[in-house]
């Protein structure tokens, strides 16, 4: 198998961390961006010149292109961009606030939107390559107290999947990678919370249930290689057990109402 050569976001910890450490290990290079390029000091020890630590904040689209760029010139081909950095933002749709909400929406979508036009001008030169898009099972259905971060990520899946259809003449592969719950510190230190308004107490008292089992992360190793190593890889895959069942009940009950409010529907139209 020829060697390919990453370019991942939010690489420093998470899934990023061990994407990028699952790519080295097999003899793959990478462009690993994080806030702090010093926290791949120990990869730059032990892998040498097959990564290339980039100092990023995702939401200065200038900065992403020179980022991009800069991985080019340094490795002369880009396989896989992966689009891995965001956070969680915690809180009831009226408890957010308006810098809360903007820096969430800039980070998780346009963040991501930014690293994939920087990356297609490349993709579309070498005749081809693979965006993956780390969404997640808050992608596709709706939890309350996460409003905004659904909002985020719902965003993300609908500019990915027009993009899929759209750069599929250029060979340019597209994948929605959607995690169920892993124990990242994505609801922990890299998660932001909204001030809690005493009108939804009762309401976040009735939420709270035991904390269930969380995936491992290094399980997806194996899982992100797969799909990267496909010929014809997925649009959309769940990571993690669950997913396919909880999505399956939410489309059934969406269905069913769509069909309930059918003569409704028709008749809206004239």
């Amino acid at each position: 198998m020829s060697v390919k050569t990453w370019f991942i976001t939010g690489a420093s910890r998470g899934f990023g961390r061990e994407w990028t450490e699952a790519a080295l290990e097999r003899g793959d290079r990478v462009a690993a961006t994080s806030r702090s390029a010093a926290a791949f000091d120990d990869l730059v020890r032990d892998y040498g010149d097959a990564i290339l630590p980039i100092e990023l904040e995702v939401t200065d689209r200038e900065a992403v292109i020179k980022a991009v760029q800069r991985a080019v010139d340094h490795f002369g081909v880009l396989d896989v961009v992966v689009n891995n950095a965001g956070y969680g933002l915690f809180g009831m749709v009226e408890e957010v606030t308006e810098q809360q909400a903007r820096d969430q929406v800039e980070v998780n979508l346009f963040g991501s939107l930014w690293v994939t036009q920087a990356a297609l001008p490349h993709l579309r030169a070498q005749g081809g390559g693979h965006i993956i898009q780390v969404s997640s099972i808050a992608g596709v259905f709706s939890l309350p107290g996460l409003g905004v971060y659904h909002a985020s990520k719902f965003g993300l899946e609908g500019f990915t999947a027009s993009l899929a259809a759209e750069v599929k003449g250029f060979g340019v592969k597209v994948t929605m990678v959607e995690p169920a719950g892993y124990a990242t510190d994505w609801a922990g230190p890299s998660a932001v919370q909204a001030e809690h308004l005493s009108a939804y107490d009762d309401f976040r008292a009735g939420m709270a249930r035991p904390a269930g089992r969380r995936g491992d992360p290094r399980a997806t190793r194996e899982a992100i290689l797969t799909v990267v190593d496909a010929d014809e890889p997925p649009l959309r895959v769940f990571f993690g057990q669950g997913p396919l069942e909880v999505i399956t009940r939410e489309y059934e009950a969406r269905l069913d109402e769509w069909r309930r409010w059918d003569d409704v529907s028709r008749a809206a139209f004239g």
